[in-house]
């Protein structure tokens, strides 16, 4: 891990050409590589070297953007996934196995709910949803003998909660279990969750990292913190031989920093097969190499358009923890001291009616099931990323059916004020 700053690793890290190399991050469009002889080959599936011999476990060009995002979030290894839904999966997945538990917070993003709450419950993981802002003593009830992580976001999509993030590590770690966040929305440029007691950190690098909405994502990273041998008994997964890998004990063999990626390659990746193309990974390191700038624009609009709903008549409630009088200001500024991102959300007067009506009358903001581009857009979540919820589901995760969210892109924030204008005029 170097010690260059955030915007020297945007644009450099996880990359150094040789002499005559290609400057950028070259693109291996393989799925197999070639060796001399089957035992060179076999060292490989052995994992007694390093290499590559399938593009489904790993390729050079996924690799070369994991190791900057590893550097990025301040992490020891890192992985791609196809989606952020599959970086989420797999990290609860590779230390939770059937009959196990975990603690959530009740306001993560509406796809990861349905996927802890319907189909890794019906794979025997059992999940207790929290609140953000639950005291230690409700924290505390909801741990079980058996709960093996605890999973939050930093800015929750799209309640845009801000989680006291040192609270549920120092809770999770009491209990010999690790803390996984999802740092979407923050990215590392404005968090690193890792630096306030974090182990292991997901991204959909599908929204900023990426940028332009053009390749789906994800990724996980290892804080190489977590002692898994200290609680053996928890993780047999990470401290008991894998007979699929000749016996191998990966907390034993690649010791704190490297158990848990390579398990999750090397299990998961092989056996579930959710692999982020390597074209997808070249146009990831792309928006990678501006994020440092992108962000704080991002921020400059939301913060702008936020603003300007907060003062507007037809507006009932605005979420932003930019805002001073905003229910997370205070934990914000602890977290996110450079600003957090361009999503608001907020609810109009008249309800999902009035929400309906503002969101057919704008013109710059696409009405799209995506967030966290250069181009602005806004969604009613209960009518689209959350509809799979029940009223009280949305409610226990902070979305009222009316919730508009616009996520806003790089515009002028000028251009972006006169369009949400002229679209509330038409609101009754």
């Amino acid at each position: 891990m170097s010690n260059f700053r955030t915007e020297t690793v945007c644009v450099q890290g996880g990359y150094t050409p040789g002499n005559g190399e290609p400057r950028q991050i070259p693109i291996v469009q393989s799925t197999t590589f070639k060796y001399a002889t089957s035992e060179d080959m076999g060292k490989l599936f052995d994992l007694e070297a390093n290499g590559y011999f399938y593009t489904r476990l790993q390729n050079p060009t996924n690799d070369y953007v994991a190791a900057k995002l590893a550097e990025l979030e301040g992490g020891t290894a890192a992985m791609l996934t196809s989606s952020g839904q599959a970086a989420n999966f797999y990290a609860v997945f590779n230390i939770a196995n059937c009959g196990d538990h975990v603690v959530s917070c009740s306001t993560i993003y509406g796809g990861t709910f349905n996927l802890f709450s319907v189909t890794m419950k019906k794979m025997g993981i059992d999940f207790t949803f929290v609140s953000p802002d639950c005291t230690d003593e409700e924290l505390e009830a909801a741990f079980r003998p058996n709960t093996k992580a605890v999973f939050g976001e930093t800015i929750a999509n799209p309640a845009l909660t801000v989680l006291d993030i040192e609270k549920f590590a120092k809770a999770a770690h009491s209990h010999g279990v690790p803390l996984i966040i999802d740092n979407t929305f923050a990215t590392p440029v404005n968090c690193r969750p890792i630096e306030w007691g974090a182990d292991i950190v997901t991204h959909s690098t599908t929204k900023y990292m990426d940028g332009h909405g053009c390749a789906v994502g994800g990724a996980i990273i290892d804080s190489g913190k977590f002692d898994w041998l200290a609680h053996a008994e928890k993780f047999p997964g990470l401290c008991t031989p894998d007979d699929s890998y000749h016996g191998i004990t990966y907390a034993e063999k690649f010791g704190k920093e490297g158990a848990f990626i390579t398990k999750c390659t090397a299990q998961l990746m092989r056996d579930f097969g959710s692999i982020q193309a390597p074209q997808h990974a070249f146009y990831l390191n792309l928006g990678l190499e501006s994020l440092h700038v992108r962000m704080p624009r991002h921020c400059e609009n939301g913060q702008a358009v936020a603003e300007f709903l907060a003062n507007h008549p037809k507006v009932s409630k605005v979420n932003y923890c930019g805002l001073p009088g905003d229910k997370y200001y205070e934990v914000a500024q602890k977290y996110l001291p450079n600003g957090s991102c361009g999503v608001v959300s907020f609810e109009l007067k008249g309800g999902r009616k009035a929400a309906e009506v503002f969101m057919s009358r704008l013109k710059l903001a696409a009405i799209e099931t995506h967030v966290a581009d250069a181009r602005t857009c806004c969604l009613c979540p209960a009518a689209s990323t959350h509809r799979q919820m029940t009223d009280e589901q949305l409610e226990a995760a902070g979305i009222p059916a009316g919730l508009v969210r616009m996520s806003c892109g790089l515009e002028s924030k000028y251009d972006l004020i006169d369009d949400i204008a002229q679209a509330l005029e038409a609101v009754e």
